[in-house]
């Protein structure tokens, strides 16, 4: 008897990841249909992760928060009454996919949205609070975010500090008495995957501003303005080397306000959505003899980085459980597969090599490259307990 779990991230661009495990299921079904499958769906601290908290039934609640560019936009976050525990995506409120008319503004870009957020879980009764901070559009260095949150931050003449990046040289007062007092009883968890520093080479300035539209000159401002923003900070009382924290360069910044300022815990993104799903204990029923899929949209470099196919793989391997994974396109070796615990990978241009078709026909084709996958991983013989 073999029991399938089903844990995979988005197909970004065409397909969620509630879809994509449904997709995977489907085409698991049609040639073993007698099989038991559990579906999880996953992501890795990006976006995604309210509708993976959503899957493991989280409640949605939707506010007006302002937007990376100062306009307002609705955005959502996850709450578990029982044990108020929230889920705030960042992209959602500050992400790239906010910004208006899609053009990026590496400078002026704001966190003061997903701030907002935290303020509305913290008013539904949120006691511990999920930052997921993928996909961000800002370099503030988490500014917006703690002015959001009532902390004072002004310029010389007391005038609040402007939004975006391009503001910090120009930050003068900060005052962190001001942050709201429920933060004081909170618990903050920052999922990322990434472990950057704020500051230098691989920083949040000269690793991911580029990505956001940041040219050199923008990258050199950006990274002035946040030393000097890291300064002005010390200087009110915050500890020395805290922008050396691993992930402090993460959104832009964020990740150096989450932990320095609110005390915020970091954690790996997958490793907290399979807490939060209850994938290790659904995989301690598993034995060898089952199998746990994984996947996302490609498997690429960046897989190997902490991404969501990584830590699923990771911790299957670690249970002896095999896995394996589907993706858009696979563009790793099969011996980097293997190093993450993968036995094999089906790819949906293996199916059709047009991308622009597999992006459009994801579902059926995800669906072909299960149906091969559960011929091969699955046998005939298959069937639900008792």
């Amino acid at each position: 008897m073999t029991a399938v779990l089903i844990a995979c991230d988005k197909f970004k661009g065409s397909l969620t990841s509630a879809e994509v495990c449904a997709a995977v299921e489907a085409g698991i079904r049609r040639v073993r249909p007698d099989t038991a499958v559990a579906a999880m769906p996953m992501a890795d601290g990006g976006e995604g992760s309210v509708a993976a908290a959503l899957s493991a039934g989280f409640a949605e609640i939707t506010t007006t928060v302002t937007g990376p560019g100062g306009q307002p936009v609705a955005a959502s976050f996850a709450l578990r009454r029982s044990d108020g525990t929230a889920v705030v995506e960042m992209a959602k409120a500050s992400g790239l996919l906010q910004l208006p008319g899609g053009l990026p503004d590496p400078l002026g870009a704001t966190s003061f949205g997903t701030g907002e957020l935290v303020r509305a879980a913290l008013d539904a009764g949120a006691r511990t609070i999920i930052l997921a901070v993928g996909g961000s559009a800002s370099t503030d260095g988490g500014a917006g975010f703690l002015q959001a949150l009532g902390a004072t931050l002004s310029t010389a003449d007391g005038t609040p500090l402007g939004r975006g990046g391009k503001a910090l040289g120009d930050l003068a007062v900060v005052d962190l008495k001001t942050l709201d007092s429920r933060l004081t009883d909170c618990r903050i968890i920052l999922a990322a995957d990434v472990d950057n520093p704020l500051l230098g080479p691989r920083g949040a300035a000269a690793v991911y501003a580029p990505q956001k539209g940041a040219d050199e000159s923008h990258v050199r401002l950006l990274e002035e303005g946040l030393g000097h923003y890291v300064r002005t900070l010390r200087a009110a009382g915050l500890p020395a080397g805290a922008e050396d924290l691993p992930g402090a360069g993460a959104a832009g910044g964020l990740g150096f306000a989450a932990q320095s300022v609110l005390g915020a815990t970091m954690r790996p993104g997958i490793d907290v959505m399979m807490d939060l799903a209850g994938f290790g204990e659904a995989l301690a029923t598993l034995t060898s003899a089952d199998l746990v899929i994984t996947g996302e949209g490609s498997l690429d470099r960046q897989t190997l980085n902490g991404k969501a196919v990584a830590g699923v793989a990771r911790a299957a391997w670690d249970a002896g459980v095999p896995a394996v994974a589907v993706c858009g396109r696979g563009l790793l070796e099969r011996g980097e597969l293997a190093g993450l615990g993968i036995s094999q990978a089906y790819a949906l241009t293996d199916h059709e090599p047009d991308v622009a078709r597999c992006i459009s026909n994801a579902a059926a084709l995800l669906e072909s490259a299960a149906e091969q996958l559960a011929r091969e991983w699955i046998r005939a013989e298959a069937s639900l307990p008792g």
